[in-house]
């Protein structure tokens, strides 16, 4: 029932946030790349397990300036890591720290097509990026799966924004 309550809330957000972005660049984007995600699972009196898998990721993201340092950008991944299919949706605080550098950090949402009982997961991202031309970035995150058994995950890639 909580998931309903984020994507709500998610919704009511990047509206609110559109109106007061319109004399700012608001933008869309395509993004993708490789993953490594590390999972780790608890055998209990056997101890803990260890794996990781090399996966790629895709999808779409927008972004609302707030400022001209200032943006907040939700995304909309797949990813598919092994016999893992997930969809994974970020919503980043995206702030520049040098010219065409910026930091990003925030809640993100990620519900397994596969495997889990418990298909939500809740997890925290930490990402930067540096625009190669106004319209191309690289960039790198770390996923931090929250949940018990929720995956970490390592991504690199590019963004291309539209």
């Amino acid at each position: 029932m909580y998931y309903r309550k984020i994507v709500l809330l998610t919704f009511f957000l990047i509206s609110a946030l559109g109106v007061n972005a319109q004399d700012l660049d608001t933008r869309f984007g395509v993004k993708g790349g490789l993953n490594k995600t590390f999972f780790t699972v608890d055998l209990q009196d056997l101890g803990f397990y260890s794996t990781s898998e090399t996966g790629f990721y895709g999808g779409v993201f927008v972004e609302f300036p707030i400022d001209h340092f200032l943006t907040i950008q939700p995304e909309v991944l797949y990813i598919s890591v092994g016999d893992f299919n997930f969809f994974n949706v970020p919503i980043y605080a995206k702030y520049e720290v040098a010219n065409k550098l910026h930091l990003m950090a925030g809640p993100s949402v990620s519900y397994f097509f596969d495997f889990f009982n418990n298909k939500l997961k809740i997890g925290a991202d930490i990402s930067s990026s540096y625009d190669i031309t106004k319209s191309l970035d690289a960039h790198i995150k770390f996923a931090l799966g929250l949940d018990e058994l929720a995956p970490n995950g390592l991504f690199f890639g590019l963004g291309l924004k539209l």
